[in-house]
């Protein structure tokens, strides 16, 4: 019949015990110092040195990455400050928008020698933006030829970026009267805050 090794059972005290134990432990010790001096955990000399070999060819890819992502990073703050400025110059705040374009679009009238009739506005919101919009405006205007010519020449050179969306032009039975459709478009904001 086998013994079965308890634990209880095994005498501390006794000497053969006590250098059965510390044998094993040296012996264990000295298979982690074997480990650690053939296969160190942070590898070996000629491991590290590739490894720095390896890291300092890294280093001017990384550095001209960074410069790189610097001068982008320059590009876009550039193009946020100009695009703010564009929005600054040519979108008008929707509180005011009305008044402005209709005194616009009368002075311009006026200035190329042609009738304003009536005229409808419509804001629309522009997809992805909270405070940006479209407002069209439809009018109807009477005068010459030559006239309407000079009103949408400098309609075109506006400080104000209209978009002439379409034109119609019919001319009268009486004279040399033509009346002109024109549909416009110019963008608009909102104050902070708001939104459309």
């Amino acid at each position: 019949m086998a013994r079965s090794f308890e634990w209880r059972r095994v005498a501390w005290r006794d000497p053969r015990v006590m250098a059965r134990l510390v044998v094993g432990t040296l012996l264990l010790l000295n298979v982690i110092a074997a480990l650690l001096l053939l296969r160190p955990w942070g590898g070996s000399a000629d491991d590290l040195a590739r490894q720095l070999g390896d890291l300092e060819r890294q280093l001017p890819q990384r550095k001209e990455r960074l410069n790189r992502t610097r001068l982008l990073v320059g590009k876009v703050e550039k193009a946020r400050g100009e695009g703010d400025r564009f929005l600054d110059q040519y979108v008008l705040p929707r509180r005011s928008a009305y008044s402005a374009l209709v005194g616009e679009l009368d002075a311009l009238a006026a200035q190329a020698g042609i009738k304003q009739k009536e005229s409808q506005f419509a804001v629309e919101p522009i997809e992805g933006s909270d405070t940006l919009g479209v407002m069209s405006i439809s009018s109807n205007f009477e005068g010459a030829y030559s006239n309407l010519t000079k009103f949408i020449n400098l309609v075109d050179r506006s400080n104000r970026f209209l978009i002439i969306e379409s034109l119609q032009a019919a001319p009268q039975a009486t004279g040399h009267v033509v009346n002109v459709t024109m549909k416009l478009n110019v963008f608009i904001r909102e104050e902070a805050g708001a939104t459309l």
